[in-house]
């Protein structure tokens, strides 16, 4: 049977993120292994750093010790966490299991006596910690193994992941050779990170950070043009088998009409076709593509939105989404959703990344996602793109390389789905 840790998701983020971004994993519970000193020794000696939680009635106690059990006389932080505060001090040092000890020699400060199920504090520790009282009675107690969130071992696995993801991408072929390249098209309101997440892609092909698509904060957006962005692959220097298409930002009034969708998913508009506000659109006036073949297309469209103000869309911004979606299902364009800016949201760490989908406030953006908008949670996928960084990381390269494989993957079922006898007459142009 699996024991749980009485902590809450936010209360065990907020003593992992205070302690220097750890990863908990509960060692002992003495209600399920027994309140003895003896039997907690056991289990946990030989596990490096732990964490003590002790469940009063009304608030959080512990210590946290930065070495194993056993290891000689050293300093132990002691805390007390009541709501989204946490009060600490040190003390000692001592040995470890005197702090599971009463009137041990040589401790005097602070201990755990399970028997009892009592933990005492002398008088400074006591107001050091903001304590009322120098004994707190409680009703459990968890011993955390701690470890860091990105050790040797994870970041080894996550440097394999990433060789495997940028293989895989390298490799691909769109479906059935219909075209040597798919486009993938990007949408999304003013800032939510269209821009950024091609500089990301750039960067991780090209083997450090760097930006070629403008990045800014003007509350109108920064593109006036459509762009297609072909990426280099910085291994060989070939063009790799996709295209990133960026637009004007979404807005209530103005940004990227409704109009221009149709044009665009069908190829009718070049690199660098300027956005207007005279709507004179028709096929083959101006700089429009006239008959637009199928590796001219939208093969999948992403829909980019931060998870820092998805929540907070108007009521004019869901509409008009939902109003592009129905005409992308009217085109048979697949269509997913990244959710970028994740690692700003609270509490949130590099080391969180690895496991993102897992994370409480993440989940939560997830749902805001698929109930204010309708979209399939499967088809919601979460990156965090460079914006401050100087150098790769690979936990942000696995979620950036991992998403674009899925968006191949959706422009491979638009491909598969395209009617046969527009793929012929296609070719026979």
């Amino acid at each position: 049977m699996e024991v749980a840790t009485r902590l809450t998701w936010m209360q065990e983020k907020k003593l992992q993120n205070y302690f220097g971004e750890k990863q908990f994993s509960l060692l002992y519970k003495a209600s399920v292994h027994g309140f003895s000193t003896d039997r907690l020794l056991q289990i946990c000696s030989n596990q490096g750093p732990t964490l003590t939680v002790i469940y009063s009635e009304d608030q959080i106690v512990g210590a946290y010790m930065q070495k194993d059990y056993g290891e000689g006389n050293y300093l132990i932080a002691v805390f007390v966490f009541q709501e989204t505060t946490i009060t600490e001090c040190k003390v000692g040092p001592f040995k470890l299991p005197m702090l599971f000890d009463k009137n041990v020699d040589g401790n005097l400060e602070v201990s755990i006596h399970l028997k009892d199920k009592t933990m005492y504090f002398n008088k400074n520790a006591m107001e050091k910690l903001g304590l009322s009282q120098i004994y707190i009675s409680f009703q459990d107690c968890e011993v955390f193994r701690c470890e860091d969130l990105l050790d040797e071992r994870k970041m080894s696995g996550l440097t394999e992941l990433k060789e495997s993801l940028l293989c895989a991408i390298r490799n691909y072929i769109p479906y059935g050779g219909l075209v040597h390249k798919v486009r993938i098209l990007l949408l999304g309101p003013v800032g939510a990170g269209k821009s950024s997440f091609f500089n990301s892609v750039r960067s991780i092909f090209r083997g450090h950070v760097t930006n070629q698509a403008l990045v800014g904060s003007d509350p109108t957006g920064t593109s006036e043009k459509y762009r297609t962005y072909f990426i280099k692959d910085g291994k060989d220097n070939n063009t790799l088998p996709f295209i990133l298409c960026d637009t004007m930002g979404l807005s209530e009034k103005e940004g990227l009409d409704m109009d221009d969708i149709p044009y665009i998913l069908e190829g009718h508009f070049p690199d660098k076709y300027q956005f207007n506000s005279l709507k004179l659109r028709p096929k083959g006036i101006g700089n429009h593509t006239v008959c637009p073949l199928l590796k001219d297309r939208i093969h999948c469209v992403a829909f980019v939105f931060s998870a820092n103000s998805v929540g907070q869309l108007s009521h004019e911004m869901v509409e008009k989404i939902k109003r592009i979606r129905r005409e992308l299902i009217k085109s048979d364009v697949v269509h997913v959703v990244l959710l970028t800016h994740v690692d700003t949201l609270d509490l949130i760490t590099k080391g969180d990344l690895i496991d993102v989908y897992k994370c409480v406030p993440v989940k939560l953006q997830l749902e805001a996602v698929h109930r204010k908008l309708g979209f399939p949670l499967s088809d919601i996928f979460v990156v965090s793109n460079y914006t401050s960084e100087w150098e790769l990381e690979p936990v942000i390269d696995v979620l950036i390389l991992s998403a674009l494989k899925e968006m191949l993957r959706a422009a491979d079922d638009f491909l598969e789905n395209f009617p046969l006898e527009k793929t012929e007459i296609r070719r026979k142009k």
